[in-house]
């Protein structure tokens, strides 16, 4: 009976279960392992932007790290869908904060 409880997608009780279900996986931490920090200037024009990706927060903590590294650099940025965007070419200064957070970050791509 708990296999076919997994696939239930509506209730009269509680309506659409697939709402629930969708909103516990993109609240919950993402990622796991280490953190990616790269350098990327494609589909930007030209303009470089350090993102960070598999940071293990959920969106509150993300943002707010966001925020912390925008001040810390001194540049705009945004943090969405798990991964922040920083404006220009921050990677030492984001390697710096994330490894005196205790985070295992490492510089990928080229």
């Amino acid at each position: 009976m708990a296999k076919r409880d997994s696939n239930l997608v509506w209730s009269s009780s509680d309506g659409d279960l697939r709402k629930a279900r969708d909103s516990r996986s993109a609240s919950a931490p993402q990622g796991g392992g280490r953190v990616k920090v790269r350098r990327e200037t494609s589909g930007r024009r030209g303009k470089t932007v350090t993102t960070i990706t598999n940071v293990p927060l959920n969106d509150e903590g993300l943002r707010e790290l966001a925020g912390r590294l925008k001040k810390r650099c001194g540049v705009g940025g945004s943090a969405k869908d798990g991964v922040i965007e920083l404006q220009g070419d921050h990677r030492d200064a984001v390697m710096d904060v994330l490894r005196a957070d205790g985070y295992d970050a490492v510089l990928a791509g080229g």
